[in-house]
């Protein structure tokens, strides 16, 4: 097959999917590597801005989906007669930071981390698709292990965890460790 069409079809395959494909399954449905399969994606994706297209192919890790462009949202909403989603409150922020950048971790461990019970809030994290189970310790009573999803990449407009903001240090807790470290000789 051309390279042409293998590029359609690899548009093809992302639209028709609506969620996100890996690219491992895209290069199987191809016959082609998946070095080739991504490529392709990465040029359909630069294809998608460069015409201001109002839809657009996003990578999400090693998965790719076609989504609309964040500036039509509202038309879309109007037309698909839906809500607009409402903020995250500040302990669903905290939660989800929390599970992002130490995933996987337990309920348990966010909770000792803020300090509060945040059963609620983990299951309202669950049912907005922004977190789900990744499995179960090998520990007593088997906890439950969270981490983030695709759609959570997508809400963020990001590509991958990597991309998140590094957090930031704490100067005040790394000049008093400064202090006891060197100690003054009397």
């Amino acid at each position: 097959m051309k390279d042409s069409k293998l590029k359609s079809a690899a548009e093809a395959i992302v639209f028709a999917c609506g969620t996100p494909v890996e690219v491992e399954r895209i290069a199987l449905a191809l016959e082609i590597s998946a070095e080739k399969a991504a490529a392709l994606c990465e040029q359909l994706q630069a294809e998608y801005l460069k015409r201001d297209s109002g839809i657009r192919i996003v990578r999400l890790g090693d998965k790719y989906q076609m989504c609309s462009e964040k500036e039509f949202a509202d038309p879309i909403r109007t037309v698909m007669d839906l809500r607009r989603n409402t903020p995250l409150s500040q302990a669903a922020s905290e939660v989800l930071a929390v599970i992002a950048y130490n995933q996987p971790v337990t309920k348990a461990f966010v909770e000792q981390v803020r300090g509060v019970d945040c059963s609620g809030v983990v299951a309202s994290l669950v049912a907005r698709q922004l977190i789900e189970e990744k499995g179960r310790l090998e520990l007593p009573g088997r906890p439950l292990v969270y981490g983030t999803t695709d759609h959570f990449l997508r809400c963020f407009q990001i590509s991958s965890l990597d991309e998140l903001p590094p957090l930031p240090t704490d100067e005040k807790a790394e000049e008093a460790d400064g202090e006891t470290d060197g100690g003054d000789a009397d």
